[in-house]
């Protein structure tokens, strides 16, 4: 693959991605658009990752760390919203954790309509 190919790749995935968020988020699925909106964001940072240095990007779903390594420039606020959002990743990802990750994404719903 051409360094082009591997960068559509990531972008275009992440376009998928995020049709999906909007879709599930459209239904009331919240949980679950917020793991495809993270998917999302990882797939930008690894497509700006394989522009950057035209390797392989790293094997994590960690957003602060992609962040950092393609040298993105980002407030402290954007930098906590992206940690935030892996907690919620990775709490949906394993099954142990993800009823309370229901939980407090039902609860952030519902105080921010309120």
């Amino acid at each position: 693959m051409t360094k082009e190919e591997k960068i559509e790749y990531w972008v275009k995935s992440s376009r998928r991605d995020w049709k999906v968020a909007n879709h599930l988020f459209e239904k009331g699925d919240c949980a679950y658009a917020l793991f495809f909106g993270h998917l999302t964001i990882e797939k930008l940072l690894k497509a700006i990752f394989v522009e950057k240095f035209n390797e392989v990007p790293p094997y994590t779903h960690r957003l602060v760390f992609l962040a950092e390594k393609v040298e993105l420039d980002i407030s402290s606020d954007r930098v906590e919203l992206l940690e935030v959002i892996t907690d919620f990743h990775l709490e949906a990802r394993y099954p142990d954790e993800q009823f309370s990750f229901f939980q407090e994404v039902h609860q952030a719903v519902h105080k921010g309509a309120s």
